[in-house]
C-alpha cells in the first residue's frame, strides 16, 4: 500500500524566521492529519535548520530543494548531500523543472545528483514533466520517458525503492493552469508502465508518483482521488498554512 505524500516546495521564499512560523502553523494544524499521509517540507537551504528545529519530534519530514553531486570542494554557492543530512534533511528534490529549464540542468548532471543523494542516505524526489509545446506536438510521453531513463539508468532495484517521482507538467506550474485529473493520471500511468518495463511489476506497484502543477485546495481532492496519483508536490499553496493544510485534509 503506497503512502500519500503531500510535499510543500517553498522555492525561494521564507527566511528562517518566517519559515519557522509557517512550519509551526502547519504542525499545529496536523492534529487531524489523515492516516497514511506523509507530509514533507522543502524550505530554502538557509531556512532548513529553523524548520528542522520547529518540527523536531513530529512526523513532518524536511528536504532540500537541490544539491550538488560532489561531497565538498571549491564549488561556491553549492550544497552537498552530506550538508543536507547534517542539517536534518531526509529528502531532496532532483530535477525540478526550474532547475532544468532556468538553470539548464541536463539528465547527465541530474543522474550524478541522484547518485549522490542515494549514496548519502537521502530519499530523492525525481521531478519530470513536459513543456507546453512538447505536449501540443504530441511528444509529452516521450519527453517524460527520456527524462526517467536519462536519470535512473544505472540505479538498481534496491536503490529504486528509496526514489519517489513527481510529475510536473511545466505548463501548469505557477500559471494557474492544471492538468485535468484524467491527463495527470494518464501520465502517471505512463510513468508506472516505464518503471514496470525497466525494473519490474513489483517496483512499479511500489513506486510513489506525485503530481505537481498548480495544486490548490479547490482541486486537490479531485486530483488525489485518481488511483494513479500518490500525492502532491505543492508550490504556492504551501506558503500559507491554511491552504496547505486544506490540501492535506483533502487526502
Amino acid at each position: 500500500m503506497r503512502s500519500i505524500i503531500v510535499a510543500g516546495n517553498w522555492k525561494m521564499n521564507m527566511d528562517p524566521q518566517s519559515g519557522a512560523r509557517l512550519a509551526a502553523g502547519i504542525l499545529k494544524g496536523l492534529e487531524k492529519k489523515p492516516a497514511g499521509c506523509v507530509v514533507i517540507l522543502f524550505p530554502p537551504s538557509v531556512t532548513i535548520p529553523a524548520v528542522v528545529e520547529t518540527v523536531e519530534g513530529s512526523q513532518i519530514g524536511v528536504g532540500g530543494q537541490n544539491l550538488y553531486f560532489e561531497e565538498s570542494g571549491a564549488f561556491t554557492g553549492e550544497i552537498s548531500a552530506g550538508m543536507l543530512k547534517g542539517a536534518g534533511c531526509g529528502y531532496v528534490l532532483v530535477g525540478h523543472s526550474e532547475r532544468r529549464h532556468i538553470f539548464g540542468e541536463d539528465s547527465e548532471l541530474l543522474a550524478r545528483k541522484l547518485r549522490a543523494a542515494l549514496d548519502s542516505g537521502l530519499a530523492p524526489v525525481l521531478c519530470v514533466g513536459e513543456l507546453l509545446d512538447q505536449r501540443e506536438s504530441g511528444d509529452a510521453e516521450k519527453v517524460v520517458r527520456d527524462q526517467l531513463g536519462g536519470v535512473l539508468e544505472g540505479i538498481d532495484d534496491r536503490e529504486l525503492t528509496r526514489v519517489m517521482i513527481a510529475y510536473e507538467p511545466v505548463w501548469a506550474i505557477g500559471t494557474g493552469k492544471t492538468a485535468t485529473p484524467e491527463d495527470a493520471a494518464s501520465m502517471h500511468a505512463v510513468i508506472r508502465e516505464w518503471i514496470s518495463s525497466s525494473f519490474g511489476d513489483d517496483a512499479a506497484e511500489e513506486m510513489t508518483i506525485m503530481y505537481g502543477g498548480s495544486v490548490k485546495p479547490h482541486n486537490a481532492a479531485t486530483l488525489l482521488s485518481e488511483q494513479e496519483i500518490d500525492g502532491a508536490l505543492v508550490g504556492g499553496a504551501s506558503l500559507e498554512a491554511a491552504s496547505f493544510l486544506d490540501i492535506i485534509r483533502s487526502v
